[in-house]
């Protein structure tokens, strides 16, 4: 049997060396994520808003660290050594940092976690239920949040509600006119049309008025 040679090496043992280095080179350098995607998960991160309450946790430093920290209205929040933060607009990681850069004065390499224990969001992207509602609210939007689901937060009608008449508000982000989108609330909660189970948009405000007796 014959046996080939590349520049002195046999011609199987240069196969083999080409793949393990291609092998290697795989296992060291992932393939990236798309920019689509990174750029669809930065937008999806939480932003905190004022209302929201906060753990704060600094790594071997429990005497700075704070538990059940509402985010004051003014969308600031206090800590030990640190008493003025801007927290609201704010992703959790990013908070974080910032109090890393403000406990560095007092602490070697500080190492802070914020997590959030009750949500209610920046303004402009909470779902607000005024009127003939059980229990009118404002909820934090999330994705694929629809009308039933904000209705079943809202514990249904009143026996006083025009279900049926009923307005989503929308207020397009550009500033332009509100949008009004008809919603008959009685037939979806009590016919189960599930065509008027429309989907809600961050900032959107169902409308419930009384009826006429």
């Amino acid at each position: 049997m014959k046996s080939f040679r590349v520049a002195g090496i046999p011609a199987w043992s240069a196969l083999i060396i080409g793949l393990g280095a291609g092998l290697a080179g795989c296992a060291g350098a992932p393939p990236a994520l798309p920019a689509s995607t990174a750029q669809s998960s930065a937008a999806s991160a939480y932003v905190i808003g004022p209302g929201d309450t906060l753990t704060v946790f600094v790594y071997r430093a429990p005497e700075l660290s704070a538990a059940a920290l509402p985010v004051r209205p003014d969308g600031r929040i206090s800590l030990p050594l640190v008493p003025d933060v801007e927290a609201a607009g704010r992703t959790p990681s990013e908070l974080a940092r910032a109090l890393e850069e403000a406990l560095a004065e007092y602490v070697r390499e500080p190492n802070v976690t914020v997590m959030v224990q009750s949500f209610i969001g920046q303004p402009s992207r909470q779902i607000r239920v005024i009127g003939e509602a059980t229990q009118p609210l404002a909820l934090p939007y999330r994705e694929g949040l629809s009308v039933l689901d904000v209705m079943i937060n809202a514990r249904g009608l009143t026996r006083y509600a025009a279900g049926n008449r009923a307005e989503i508000i929308r207020r397009p982000p550009n500033g332009a006119a509100p949008q009004v989108i008809p919603v008959r609330l009685d037939d979806l909660l009590r016919g189960g049309d599930i065509s008027q189970d429309v989907a809600m948009q961050p900032g959107d405000t169902l409308v419930i008025p009384q009826g006429w007796f």
